[in-house]
């Protein structure tokens, strides 16, 4: 599985978007900021998406999550990717049994497929939109994050590594 998190709050960013020809678009704006995180862990072979909003970043709520996803996958032994974030390394972090962890290079988040994953969201259910309060931004990440670890195959194409799976089975 790859792991990654991402703030999510009350700040946007105008995007491109459709109107009628002869129309302008009218997109609301707003910097306000506040914030929340949402935690996954993805599996792009089989598209398994595990996933937590959590208040802020640290080792004891990434902690929490990796606990999470450890009860999700009792029977499995899972090795997480994940980036060198000073939470993630900290010697204080209590790894679950059923659990290592491998680091992606520094500065290359490119690697990780969970990237991918936050784009999705951002373009699908956060575009041109202002949020009353917080209560709005996490109910409309809730959302995006059930939409998206019911639906096992757009995961496992956001994450982009099916057609290798794809080749490797089909060469065997």
């Amino acid at each position: 599985m790859f792991q990654d998190e991402a703030r999510f709050g009350r700040v946007n960013v105008a995007r491109k978007c459709w109107a009628p020809r002869g129309t302008r678009p009218c997109v609301g704006s707003q910097i306000i900021r506040e914030y929340t995180y949402a935690y996954a862990a993805v599996s792009p072979v089989d598209g398994i998406m595990d996933s937590l909003i959590l208040p802020e970043v640290n080792s004891a709520v990434f902690e929490l999550f990796l606990q999470e996803v450890s009860s999700r996958h009792l029977s499995e032994y899972i090795v997480m990717f994940m980036d060198g974030a000073s939470w993630h390394k900290t010697k204080k972090l209590e790894l679950p049994d059923n659990m290592k962890f491998l680091f992606i290079p520094p500065y290359s988040p490119e690697l990780n497929p969970t990237e991918h994953v936050w784009d999705c969201i951002r373009e699908n259910w956060f575009p041109n939109q202002t949020f009353k309060n917080m209560d709005a931004v996490e109910n409309t990440l809730i959302d995006a994050l059930v939409a998206l670890e019911n639906d096992h195959n757009r995961v496992q194409r956001l994450t982009g590594f099916h057609w290798i799976v794809n080749d490797i089975m089909n060469a065997t």
